[in-house]
């Protein structure tokens, strides 16, 4: 690996042998290299492998109970929405807590705070099997909202800090793709144990699988050498959250993810109980629908090319048709056009959710940490909010009524993101 220096290292350096001597020394040598870690070094591999891993553990945590829904309504006595609790709680805490965390990332160093969010959130996973009723899993889950939100609030900022730009954006697809392949994982795994076991072990193994990953994550997460503490001043960072709310882009994208996590999470909740009520599925083979998430990791591959065809207003009501279109599709009484809707669906989101959370960062150039966090608040918090909803809609109106629901969710999204790309026209005009 070659040494560089900056203009200001080489003038003081007055021999080549006394340069040598200071390329040696531990605290100059990260200096050195003021850029960030470079393919082909052992410390990208190490943090690319470790933000993989933060993937995989954190969202297996968050959605690990959805698949178990319909097994925990006729296990624990619950209504639908009861059910849809055990997810609800998790993502909602998480909603709120994402902030907070972001913060005290830029106080005591973003690695610890992944590292620590991840052990703590899986180790808390292993006792949730144990819990005695309803009420306890859904406390359980709301802590481990809680405790899984240091992960997602600080890995990409981690990983911009600490790889050099040219590497990033393979080193982001790679935390990007343990995202959805974690999420996917924490619904396959306990849908595959439910054939010969009940929830609790189903839980049980799955979380300990979590708990491997968040174990890996602590062993190679390679130490910062970028990263410089910061004072932390609560009147600054609020007024910049609310000029971020007085950009009509802004606040249109915020809601944006509000709406279509909403109604992507509803969707996924009770899909599971329509497919075994209607078409008699087994848990085990309703577990294998969640494979349409990989319509997701391949829209959101294709997602920047869209941009770049299309510009990201276009791009993001393409997304925001297809999902739409997805959802008429979904509600036939037919299982081989229900599949291709869910997989319409799910392609249309993940490109809206792409488009929207880079155009995000794009927009905030001076406070990306705080505008970013903030999106991603209202996306979880969407979840939440119209997830729980959702569960109320479908004991009342069944599955149609919360078809019908999603539908005119996806309307409004639709209205917000209409309202930002006028915005966004508007003042390219005015320039």
């Amino acid at each position: 690996m070659t040494t560089t220096y900056s203009a200001l290292q080489i003038d003081t350096i007055p021999d080549r042998p006394r340069s040598v001597e200071i390329a040696r020394r531990p605290e100059i040598r990260r200096a050195a290299s003021p850029e960030g870690l470079r393919r082909g070094e052992p410390g990208y591999l190490r943090a690319s492998l470790a933000l993989l891993a933060a993937g995989l553990a954190s969202f297996n945590a968050l959605y690990c109970t959805q698949a178990l829904m319909p097994t925990l309504t006729a296990s624990l006595h619950a209504s639908p929405a009861q059910a849809a609790l055990t997810v609800s709680a998790a993502t909602g805490v998480l909603a709120v807590s994402i902030l907070p965390a972001s913060v005290l990332s830029e106080r005591f160093g973003r690695g610890r705070v992944i590292v620590a969010s991840a052990l703590a959130a899986t180790l808390l996973g292993l006792l949730l099997p144990l819990a005695p009723g309803l009420g306890w899993l859904v406390a359980g889950r709301a802590l481990q909202g809680l405790l899984v939100a240091g992960v997602p609030a600080t890995a990409m900022a981690w990983l911009a800090q600490e790889i050099h730009p040219r590497d990033l954006p393979r080193a982001m697809g790679l935390y990007v793709a343990g995202n959805t392949v974690g999420g996917l994982l924490g619904r396959l795994i306990p849908s595959g144990v439910l054939q010969f076991a009940g929830w609790r072990l189903a839980l049980g193994i799955d979380m300990a699988f979590a708990l491997a990953c968040a174990i890996l994550i602590a062993t190679v997460i390679p130490a910062e050498r970028r990263f410089t503490p910061k004072r932390l001043r609560l009147s600054s960072e609020l007024r910049t959250m609310a000029a971020q709310w007085r950009d009509r882009r802004l606040a249109g994208l915020f809601g944006v993810g509000f709406i279509f996590m909403g109604v992507f999470v509803s969707l996924y909740d009770f899909l599971g109980y329509r497919l075994n009520s209607t078409f008699g599925l087994p848990m085990s083979a309703i577990g294998l629908v969640f494979l349409l998430y990989l319509f997701g990791t391949l829209a959101s591959a294709q997602a920047g090319r869209m941009v770049g065809h299309f510009g990201r207003d276009k791009a993001l009501l393409v997304g925001a048709a297809m999902a739409i279109v997805g959802m008429p599709v979904i509600a036939a009484g037919q299982l081989w056009l229900m599949l291709p809707g869910v997989a319409l669906f799910t392609y249309g989101f993940f490109t809206v959710h792409s488009v929207a959370s880079g155009w995000v960062g794009a927009l905030a150039p001076a406070s990306r940490g705080e505008a970013s966090g903030m999106y991603l608040a209202c996306y979880y918090l969407g979840s939440s909010i119209i997830g729980y909803l959702s569960g109320h809609v479908m004991h009342a109106f069944g599955w149609w009524g919360l078809v019908g629901w999603l539908v005119a969710l996806i309307g409004i999204g639709c209205l917000f993101a209409g309202s930002v790309s006028r915005a966004s026209h508007r003042l390219q005009r005015l320039s």
